[in-house]
């Protein structure tokens, strides 16, 4: 980015773009920039990502979690785009709830990382199995509705223990590293957008 879109000093963003307006998420990101770049703008924009509503795998939330920042960045015309993505990772001893997080920039450069891994009860697991989305699922084991947009999973298994909002602000401090240290990550980041997003394609049967 210039250094007049990136807010009057080289490699400090002054928009940020969340693709998302879940009030969780965009307080995430602008808890976890705050201190990286003070004064940088954080909005939220509904945009798509491209992948299921419950992705399945690793491959698939980590690529909605790209698409979903590319998007928004572009939506809003900011320096940067930010994409979270709830996801699961199924082990052979369980399955796990984890958001997958992206950070891209008007130069396609991508950095991409996620949040702790939170162990599911083998219900819910069962449930995602056979089709089910994790938000409803802790809605209907709670007894409340849009938990997703307060504790989600990890506080109600964790007994409100797991702050959220913290959590995935870990994510994106992890996924802007090649960002914050381009002198060990290069030019290119994680990679730019077109192969990164190549790598993440669904693999063929």
């Amino acid at each position: 980015m210039s250094e007049q879109q990136a807010g009057g000093r080289r490699g400090t963003p002054a928009t940020i773009a969340v693709g998302s307006t879940n009030p969780g998420k965009i307080a995430a990101v602008r808890t976890a920039v705050a201190p990286l770049w003070p004064g940088a703008r954080v909005a939220g924009v509904a945009v798509p990502s491209g992948v299921a509503d419950q992705p399945r795998d690793d491959r698939e939330g980590a690529r909605g979690a790209v698409q979903r920042a590319a998007a928004a960045r572009a939506a809003l015309d900011a320096d940067l785009g930010v994409g979270l993505e709830g996801s699961v990772d199924e082990q052979p001893w369980g399955m796990y709830t984890l958001a997958w997080v992206a950070v891209v920039d008007r130069e396609e450069r991508v950095g991409l990382a996620s949040t702790g891994r939170c162990p599911l009860p083998a219900g819910l697991a069962a449930a995602i199995r056979a089709g089910g989305e994790l938000g409803p699922l802790i809605d209907q084991l709670l007894g409340e509705t849009d938990t997703k947009h307060r504790g989600g999973a990890s506080g109600a298994l964790t007994a409100g223990y797991a702050d959220r909002v913290a959590s995935l602000a870990g994510g994106v401090v992890y996924a802007c590293a090649p960002f914050l240290t381009p002198e060990y990550f290069g030019p290119d980041g994680l990679g730019r957008l077109p192969a990164v997003l190549a790598q993440l394609a669904p693999r063929r049967e």
